[in-house]
């Protein structure tokens, strides 16, 4: 009797401690997968000198915007279809774009509006008016403060933050950028990461934050907004920091298969060449067409898109610019309009045999089907008339985890079969593929860390020219 009881409760302990260890989304990540797609914008003095790194030197002069509107970046971005706009509140070179106590290289040492505008002010009205989220970078780099290299500048550092969170909230992101260089006396500084993450959390603790390894989101390893093919939002951090101390850029591309924390990729790339407006780019504004398979390859691996464009030496985001993410948008709304499935038949069948039906096609990102049997059941979408198809997505429930390792997409028509094979889903994969015509479409799943749960299977005819690659500038 001991015995068995002493089994029974060590299976328990194990049961309890294998549920412990499945890493989840809070809700606030979960709020910015979402997002899916978000505008960043590198706004400062060296939009003004033609800079993309600042060297701290510039004469707070240079910053003088002729016709800063903010309420226009934001019609721009809900045009573009975006749901929220980060802005480089302090970049490298040390200035902010708010009048901030704890430095003299600011907004209000400039002559833009005889030293009395605030940037952050504007823009966080305007997020507001327009219903955007609004998030804040903030480079700890400083390279024309003059106590950067020494303990105070953490001092100095957190107080800028208590100013942001204080004065311009709620910060729905707030962007850490790792770089660490040298400052105005020659030395680098070493960050005290973990207090400014618990002033976060004091400050804000809805806040999410970004950096090389999160400790919400993390960078995917590139500047070129692609995710990896393989990509988990899982990551172990323990060991790394931010910046020079990051794991390897392919592990941040990929993410930790057994991840112990939820940290997500985010894909930063600018819409033009530069981070920071630069005339000279005017005509290399990447187009509609880059734009999407950029979106195919970021938000279709499961990550977020989060594009940079930059305002002009007016304070406007550029004409061009501009119509690049408004055609950006009528691609997406064209192309993702019409999801066959809805007017499909999706079970999940085994063998012959029905297990549930309808809850994968059903538009609702809230329910799901289970798949628990690799070798014995699929999913099945069934149209009640063959018809013409080249993209599926698919999006697992990762309110519960991820856990598609490997699995396939099979395009059935008059008996005849077509795989192609993929590897993770997470919270959305797109998958596309020469046009066919199909009778149905089944998932087959060959790898799973445990039973699986797929939230929707939409599948679509789009443009056969968009799933393409497409030549970025």
């Amino acid at each position: 009797m001991k015995k068995i009881f002493a089994t029974t409760c060590y299976l328990i302990f194990c049961l309890q401690l294998v549920t412990a260890q499945v890493p989840k989304p809070t809700p606030q990540q979960l709020q910015w997968h979402n997002m899916e797609f978000y505008l960043f914008t590198h706004f400062g003095p060296n939009t003004f000198t033609d800079l993309e790194w600042g060297k701290g030197t510039e004469k707070e002069e240079v910053f003088n915007p002729t016709s800063l509107d903010c309420r226009q970046w934001c019609r721009v971005a809900k045009a573009a279809g975006a749901k929220g706009i980060i802005i480089t509140a302090k970049h490298h070179d040390g200035f902010c774009l708010w009048p901030s106590k704890y430095s003299s290289h600011t907004v209000r040492e400039s002559k833009w509006k005889n030293g009395k505008g605030d940037v952050l002010k504007e823009l966080s009205a305007a997020c507001k008016e327009y219903g955007l989220k609004f998030g804040v970078y903030i480079s700890p780099w400083d390279r024309n403060h003059p106590d950067y290299g020494t303990a105070k500048y953490n001092d100095v550092f957190v107080h800028m933050m208590t100013e942001l969170f204080t004065n311009y909230g709620p910060i729905w992101e707030l962007w850490w950028d790792g770089a660490n260089g040298e400052g105005p006396n020659g030395k680098k500084q070493v960050y005290d990461w973990d207090r400014f993450k618990k002033t976060v959390k004091k400050l804000s603790p809805s806040t999410v934050i970004f950096s090389d390894i999160g400790p919400h989101i993390r960078w995917a390893g590139n500047e070129n907004g692609i995710a990896g093919e393989t990509n988990w939002n899982t990551l172990d951090t323990i060991g790394f920091s931010a910046g020079e101390g990051a794991p390897k850029t392919d592990t941040l591309n990929m993410g930790n298969f057994n991840g112990k924390t939820w940290i997500p990729a985010e894909c930063d790339v600018s819409i033009r060449p530069g981070w920071f407006y630069h005339k000279e780019e005017d005509a290399k504004v990447k187009t509609p067409e880059q734009l999407f398979n950029l979106y195919l390859k970021s938000v279709g691996r499961g990550a977020t898109l989060l594009l940079n464009v930059p305002p002009d030496r007016r304070g406007l985001i550029h004409e061009n610019d501009s119509v690049a993410l408004v055609n950006f948008k009528n691609l997406r709304t064209k192309n993702f309009k019409t999801n066959l499935s809805l007017n499909a038949v999706a079970t999940v069948v085994s063998g012959s045999a029905i297990k549930s039906k309808g809850l994968v096609n059903d538009n609702n990102p809230n329910t799901f089907a289970e798949i628990k049997s690799l070798d014995k059941e699929r999913i099945q979408v069934h149209f009640k008339k063959p018809r013409m198809i080249n993209c599926v997505v698919l999006k697992e429930f990762i309110k519960d985890g991820q856990s598609v390792q490997k699995f396939s997409v099979e395009v059935s028509s008059k008996g005849k079969q077509e795989s192609f094979l993929q590897n993770t889903i997470g919270h959305k994969r797109i998958i596309t593929f020469p046009a066919r015509e199909a009778d149905d479409i089944f998932i087959n799943f060959a790898e799973s860390k445990r039973n699986i749960k797929i939230a929707e299977v939409e599948t679509y005819l789009i443009d056969e020219a968009l799933t393409e690659p497409q030549k970025n500038n």
